[in-house]
């Protein structure tokens, strides 16, 4: 079975629901199975025994949600120091408000999570134009979903913001799958 750990914080249930439509997406995939947790519950056992690690912020001043970035510094960093987890999959998603039409700072914050990803070793999935929902909810780092409106009132996602969200899913699923047991790195 193909274990895909989705890590995540939320303040206003964006991002959960965000994660539980990748976890969603994740299922549809023969012998795949997604493990969500929160930031603060997520361990190093949790990271050792996944094939995928997917992290998801809502973003916090233009950057990561420090429950995440604790995660990150306490947990991730221990599997970088020991090279634990090099050569599985990595993937982000992330949900903003803000300003402007650019997602609240969904992109820079997808940034900051894939320059970990990348240091951990992982392999990246990205997320292609052609995913259903990419126009409306989509960046080629990942699925993002803007939460508030344009004067910062929480109004959520739509059923139909989350939709590159749960096709995410699928792709990370299947290159966790295809990469299994594969001697990439070592």
């Amino acid at each position: 079975m193909v274990k895909v750990l989705i890590v995540y914080a939320s303040d206003h249930g964006s991002v959960e629901k965000m994660a539980k439509a990748l976890a969603d997406g994740v299922r549809t995939v023969t012998d795949c199975e997604a493990v969500i947790k929160k930031a603060e519950d997520a361990k190093m056992d949790d990271l050792v025994s996944c094939d995928a690690l997917v992290l998801g912020s809502p973003v916090h001043m233009g950057s990561i949600d420090w429950r995440v970035k604790k995660f990150i510094d306490t947990v991730c960093s221990g599997a970088w120091m020991q090279d634990k987890i090099v050569g599985k999959v990595g993937a982000v998603f992330a949900s903003g408000a803000g300003y402007g039409g650019g997602g609240g700072g969904c992109e820079l914050t997808m940034l900051a999570l894939l320059n970990n990803i990348a240091e951990l070793g992982l392999i990246i999935v990205p997320l292609p134009k052609s995913t259903p929902g990419y126009p409306l909810a989509g960046l080629q780092w990942g699925p993002y979903g803007r939460a508030h409106a344009e004067d910062l009132s929480p109004k959520g996602l739509s059923d139909d913001q989350v939709v590159s969200s749960e096709h995410h899913g699928k792709h990370i699923a299947r290159a966790a799958k295809a990469l299994k047991g594969a001697a990439i790195f070592g």
